[in-house]
């Protein structure tokens, strides 16, 4: 169900070429959100459920794909924390697909109301979530966020445009080309998801000055992705960010439920943005929490770079370096993490407004004051209190999905779920009022 500008290229198309091949697309894309601005409910919860059921049946195709993108990643050198991203496996094409079932089971965001009132003149005002129109998606690396673009734009009643990047080329092909056809059978437009994939790094550029064509534009990648298009584009962007997140084990912290929180957000997959990259101990739990902290994360794997007290407390033998300046501000998304020992609660949140990515922090604390005021002074999208990082995520906040998580202030902050992919318009029924 692919058009022929979606069919890969092995040669970099021109600038010309691709500008005009994305304004077509983007055209296209356009035309087919209308055909969702009146559709019921019930017509999309039906396509997201075709949808789920289309990959499932192609999964042999799409790991084929997915294993062809992983191989050739290897081979140039990907990082083993990039490949995890990249990686998809039965477990993992069942999740996006069940993800697809919970977006289709969750409210219709859009006619939603989100004010009204009668004025004294007898105006009937309502305040009602729309569709934006067109979104266009520049991520790296993750197949996934095919699917969860693609699923979040239909609910919310959107024509998503996808560059997914060259590392991830035959994986994103086989998956839109699925969602396309499925989109077909259940009687919408294939248009609604559409790749510019073959029109590379110029297909990018041409994406990012669609203004006019393309309501909003969502970059979600690596810091280097989301400067260019912050710079460049003349689209509206929402951004997204890398994920500098720290957790903070407080004077008198449970030490067992530290450590599990630590592991959880470190080494369960370490190439997403919600990982931990820095670890900032109390002094005073330093000598109950580092000896045994530090000896689970060597056992996982984890090289500490680490202050002069930190490094003191790794086990003989364990992967350690002394940390600088950049280590405070490194996204690992790898087997790594920053190590901290500080005075107290005000030197932590110090540490963080200096070097936090504004995507996630965590405290571990028995003390309401510290937990309280952890919350209340920590600037970034998400704050957990005995919580693994690793629940910033729009599936686990119960989202269904999401697009990106934002890292910025306006529209929209922290997971990014239906509700953020609507904008609102005024609805005002009057009988036959005029101004004064």
């Amino acid at each position: 169900m692919t058009s022929s500008a979606q069919t890969p290229v092995l040669e970099e198309p021109s600038s010309a070429d691709a500008a005009a091949a994305v304004g077509d697309i983007a055209r296209r894309a356009k035309v087919a959100s209308r055909a969702l601005a009146t559709a019921t409910r019930t017509t999309k919860d039906a396509a997201l459920v075709a949808m789920a059921d289309a990959l499932l049946a192609a999964r042999d195709a799409i790991l084929a794909a997915n294993a062809a993108d992983v191989t050739r990643g290897r081979t140039r050198g990907m990082a083993e924390g990039l490949v995890d991203r990249l990686t998809l496996t039965d477990t993992r094409i069942e999740g996006i697909a069940a993800a697809l079932r919970e977006l289709a089971a969750l409210p219709d965001p859009v006619g939603e109301v989100v004010r009204g009132s009668t004025l004294p003149n007898g105006l009937r005002l309502r305040q009602v979530r729309v569709p934006m129109g067109v979104v266009g998606m520049i991520y790296e690396t993750r197949p996934n966020v095919t699917v969860d673009a693609a699923g979040l734009a239909l609910k919310s009643g959107n024509a998503v445009i996808l560059r997914g990047g060259t590392a991830a080329a035959r994986s994103n092909e086989a998956i839109v080309s699925v969602l396309r056809a499925a989109l077909a059978a259940e009687g919408l437009p294939a248009d609604l998801v559409q790749s510019i994939d073959a029109w590379g790094r110029g297909g990018s550029i041409a994406l990012m000055h669609a203004r006019g064509l393309v309501d909003v534009l969502v970059p979600r990648g690596g810091a280097d992705l989301i400067r260019t298009v912050v710079r460049e584009a003349s689209v509206p962007v929402i951004e997204t960010g890398v994920g500098n997140c720290h957790l903070y084990v407080d004077a008198g912290a449970d030490v067992a439920q530290a450590i599990a929180i630590l592991l959880n957000g470190k080494t369960q997959r370490v190439g997403v943005c919600n990982a931990l990259e820095t670890l900032l101990v109390h002094r005073d739990a330093a000598d109950e929490f580092l000896p045994p902290a530090l000896a689970a994360l060597a056992a996982a794997g984890v090289t500490v770079h680490g202050d002069e007290r930190a490094l003191a407390s790794v086990p003989a033998g364990a992967p350690a370096v002394a940390a600088t300046d950049e280590d405070w501000a490194t996204e690992y998304l790898s087997l790594d993490i920053a190590v901290r020992v500080v005075d107290d609660l005000d030197a932590a949140l110090e540490h963080i407004r200096t070097w936090s990515s504004g995507h996630t922090e965590v405290i571990c604390t028995r003390d309401l004051a510290s937990a309280d005021r952890f919350v209340a002074e920590v600037d970034s999208a998400a704050v957990m209190v005995n919580a693994s990082s690793r629940f910033t995520d729009g599936g686990q906040l119960g989202l269904g999905a999401e697009i990106g998580i934002s890292t910025q202030k306006l529209h929209a902050r922290g997971p990014m779920g239906l509700a953020e992919l609507t904008t609102t318009k005024w609805v005002v029924h009057g009988d036959g009022h005029v101004r004064p």
